[in-house]
């Protein structure tokens, strides 16, 4: 399951170059890393432009982030990528850059919407939105944790994305769909309101999905609409993003809390609107009895 390093160094420059092409990493922007065993990892150095990476320019640490070898310094947000390979052993490649149209939701902090394009559905699934720390410091790396075991692509608060996969193409290539979704999907919101496909029609995406391999936490959660409210709401983290931009479609259940959870939200919603029932009645009758 371990990359052979020689291969691994030419396939980080390969990425590294269809990054900068693609404007993904302006100027010295972006990391890459490659796991070649269980506590070694090959990765992108500090300071070199994405596009002009030569495979002699990468160096390999150790899970906690100490150099092993390489002549340039490695990459300042390493942590990023280790508490990824900690939390999940079968990861091969992690890739962090700055999309410019996927970072543009990060943001703004907007959700990113469900149930619209089939390519998203199958190969991406829900993408969440971690909340923002400094960059290169640990706490900013353990702000994937939350969403690492449920997701392969993730945005970063006001920073940018990474990507996680068994191999480092496949990140790459999410990251390309991330990317082009939300241009899609600014691209429409100029056009009129965005048309969500239906549960049944997502329910049969998710089984596909299901027969290529690809796991999704919507597939593990009891009574969960497939299309509602972000499934990352509550129980993930205390940051939350917002949906204003594009508002899902009402359905009658919600996929809040992890996958195997029990909900505890419905009591309690509706509590809140029995409490504001009573409130809106006794309001019209004191209202009546001034007349």
């Amino acid at each position: 399951m371990f990359a052979n390093e020689w291969q691994a160094r030419k396939d980080i420059c390969e990425v590294g170059r269809r990054l900068y092409d693609k404007g993904f990493a302006a100027a010295n922007d972006g990391n890459i890393s490659v796991r070649l065993a269980p506590d070694r990892i090959l990765c992108t150095p500090t300071g070199v432009s994405k596009g002009f990476l030569k495979p002699d320019d990468l160096g390999i640490v150790d899970l906690e982030g100490k150099q092993i070898s390489g002549t340039k310094k490695r990459t300042s947000e390493i942590l990023l990528h280790l508490s990824v390979y900690k939390a999940r052993p079968d990861i091969g490649g992690v890739l962090h850059c700055h999309p410019p149209h996927a970072t543009a939701f990060a943001m703004v902090h907007e959700t990113i919407p469900k149930c619209v394009l089939p390519e998203v559905e199958v190969f991406l699934g829900e993408v969440p939105i971690a909340r923002y720390e400094t960059p290169g410091t640990q706490i900013f790396a353990d702000t994937v944790l939350p969403y690492v075991h449920n997701c392969n692509t993730m945005l970063l608060a006001n920073h940018g994305s990474v990507a996680f996969s068994q191999n480092i193409m496949t990140a790459y290539f999410n990251t390309e769909i991330i990317d082009a979704y939300c241009r899609m999907l600014i691209l429409a919101k100029q056009l009129g309101p965005v048309q969500y496909l239906n549960e049944k029609q997502v329910g049969e995406l998710l089984q596909f999905k299901k027969r290529l391999g690809i796991d999704d936490p919507r597939l593990h959660m009891e009574d969960c609409d497939l299309c509602g409210n972000s499934l990352f709401r509550e129980g993930y983290d205390a940051f939350t993003t917002k949906s204003a931009a594009f508002v899902p479609p009402q359905t009658e259940n919600s996929c809040a809390g992890k996958p195997g959870a029990k909900k505890e939200t419905e009591t309690a919603s509706s509590d809140d609107m029995e409490a504001l029932v009573q409130t809106i009645t006794a309001q019209v009758l004191a209202a009546l009895g001034q007349k």
